[in-house]
C-alpha cells in the first residue's frame, strides 16, 4: 500500500504583489502544513492554480519543496491532452517527486472506454505512483466506478481523489477496488461522511485553515471515537462550505491572507475576493478562533 498517509493537503501557490510566484513563501507555507500533521502534498493542481503556471514555475515549486519538507510531494500533471500530460508526467519524476495527481481531461469529455485508454497510455510512460482525480463539477466529465475498477488493476495506479460530490458513487467505488486501492475525498465536507463507506482520507483545501483540527477529526474516527469526530465536522462545516462559494482558490487564499500568512492574490482568469465573500470567510474564522 502507497504511503501518502490520510490528510493531504492541496497546496496553493503563492505569489508575490507582482503575481509571481514566492518561492520563500511557497517553503514557508509547505512547512507549515507539514507541521501541522499534513503527510503529504499535492502541488500544482487546480487549487495551486496549475492553469496558469509555466513549466518552469512548476519545476521550480516540486524541486523547492522537495528540498524543504519530508513528507511525499504529489505533482499535479494532468491536462486534456495524453501526450502532454505524459510529457509533465516524466519532467516531474525527473525532479524527484514522490506520485502524480492526473485530473480527467476537461473539456474534450471523453466517454469511459476513452478515459480508461488515456489513463493507460499515461500508466505505461511512468513507473511513479499514480492517483486518478475525478472532479466533474469541474471538468464536464465522470469517470464511472467501473471505469475506476478497471484502471485499478493497473500496478502504478493506486489511488482516487473523488470529488463527485456522490456518496453513493464513493460506496461503490470502494466495493468494487481493492483494499489497497486507496480512495480520497476530493471535497472538505464530504471527508467523514466518505470515511463512514471506507474511504482512506483527504485531499483537502480546508486543510490550510483548519488542519489541526482536520487531523484530530480523522484521527478520531480511525479509533472508532465517531461521536468526537461527527462533532469537529459539524464544526467545521460552514469553513468547508464557504471555502467553496466562489471558484478555488479565491477563497482559501483570501482566508490564508486574512489570518497573517500572506499568499498574494490569483492570476487571471480568476480575481480576488469580493467584499461579499471577506464578510463571510471573516464571519467563519471569527468563530473558530483563527483570527
Amino acid at each position: 500500500m502507497i504511503n501518502w498517509g490520510r490528510l493531504i493537503t492541496a497546496m496553493v501557490t503563492p505569489f508575490d504583489d507582482k503575481l509571481n510566484v514566492d518561492y520563500d513563501k511557497v517553503v514557508s507555507l509547505a512547512k507549515k502544513l507539514t507541521n501541522e500533521g499534513n503527510t503529504a502534498l499535492v502541488l500544482t493542481g487546480t487549487t495551486g492554480e496549475a492553469p496558469t503556471l509555466t513549466s518552469e514555475e512548476k519545476a521550480n515549486i516540486y524541486k523547492i519543496v522537495k528540498e524543504n519538507v519530508g513528507v511525499p510531494i504529489i505533482a499535479g500533471v494532468g491536462t486534456n491532452s495524453t501526450k502532454a500530460t505524459i510529457e509533465n508526467a516524466k519532467a516531474a519524476k525527473e525532479i524527484g517527486v514522490d506520485g502524480l495527481l492526473i485530473v480527467t481531461p476537461y473539456y474534450n469529455k471523453p466517454d469511459q472506454d476513452s478515459l480508461y485508454c488515456h489513463f493507460k497510455a499515461i500508466a505505461e510512460e511512468t513507473d511513479l505512483p499514480i492517483m486518478l482525480y475525478n472532479v466533474p463539477g469541474r471538468t464536464g466529465c465522470n469517470m464511472l466506478p467501473e471505469t475506476v475498477e478497471k484502471l485499478a488493476e493497473i500496478e502504478n495506479i493506486v489511488a482516487l481523489k473523488e470529488a463527485g460530490g456522490n456518496i453513493v458513487q464513493f460506496a461503490e467505488i470502494i466495493k468494487r477496488v481493492p483494499d489497497d486501492f486507496l480512495i480520497y475525498s476530493g471535497d472538505d465536507s464530504m471527508t467523514l461522511p466518505a470515511m463512514a463507506v471506507g474511504a482512506y482520507g483527504v485531499v483537502s483545501v480546508a486543510s490550510h485553515i483548519v488542519g489541526p483540527e482536520m487531523k484530530e477529526m480523522i484521527d478520531a474516527f480511525v479509533v472508532k471515537d465517531t461521536e468526537r469526530a461527527k462533532d469537529i465536522h459539524l464544526k467545521l462545516l460552514d469553513v468547508f462550505k464557504d471555502l467553496f462559494i466562489v471558484a478555488n482558490p479565491i477563497p482559501v487564499k483570501a482566508a490564508l491572507n486574512m489570518t497573517g500568512i500572506d499568499v498574494g492574490g490569483v492570476r487571471l482568469p480568476l480575481t480576488g475576493a469580493r467584499e461579499k465573500v471577506l464578510k463571510v470567510l471573516r464571519k467563519d474564522l471569527e468563530e473558530l478562533g483563527k483570527l
